[in-house]
């Protein structure tokens, strides 16, 4: 059998220095996505999202292991893109407009007939109320600059100051949503060693 890690393939795009922003080009690739709106700390659909794009993943990782391939991968890290219709009113005291596309990366060998047959699969077995909701879709972010944050979410503040003041220093301008990918499980570790990527799009 074999083993791919694309986060070890895509070392560049899912590791990231504390202390200093870098610059990357990011190509087009695959996810699972799901759109929506609302406090992620408090929004069923949000909850939903993100358990139906795992689920889904998951699913379809055991059917690239069992299939013909026979190629075992780990499944890769929640992502999220973030924004308001104005983003000058982005804050986090208004989470309830958020807007949000909740995604995961999924490796070449996944095809929308293999969604398509997974996803029926998996609602033989669960009732997941997002489920419908996923699309398989193509992204092309292209040029970023992306810093690591380790902390809680509610101290990203200053972290997003020095990757926004990197871009400015390189005179290129902010372009696209705000990425953030979560490197660590939240459910065991403690708050304070949460690894998020936070990703901005330039131009």
């Amino acid at each position: 059998m074999t083993r791919i890690d694309h986060k070890k393939e895509l070392k560049h795009l899912y590791t990231a220095s504390v202390k200093q922003p870098t610059l990357v080009d990011v190509p087009t690739l695959s996810y699972l996505r799901i759109d929506g709106i609302g406090n992620p700390n408090t929004s069923r659909a949000y909850q939903d999202a993100v358990a139906a794009l795992f689920s889904l993943s998951y699913t379809l990782k055991f059917a690239v292991k069992r299939g013909p391939a026979a190629i075992d991968y780990g499944v890769m890290p929640l992502e999220g893109l973030w924004w308001m219709d104005d983003m000058s009113q982005f804050s986090v005291a208004r989470k309830d407009e958020w807007k949000w596309t909740m995604m995961i990366m999924q490796p070449p060998i996944v095809t929308q007939p293999m969604v398509e047959t997974c996803r029926s699969e998996l609602a033989r077995k669960k009732d997941l109320a997002a489920l419908s909701k996923v699309e398989f879709a193509a992204f092309s972010e292209g040029k970023a600059a992306q810093i690591l944050h380790v902390g809680p979410f509610t101290e990203e503040g200053p972290t997003i100051q020095k990757l926004h003041a990197f871009i400015e220093s390189r005179g290129l301008n902010l372009s696209g949503k705000h990425h953030e990918i979560y490197l660590s499980d939240i459910r065991r570790a403690a708050p304070a060693k949460w690894k998020t990527l936070i990703r901005q799009p330039v131009e």
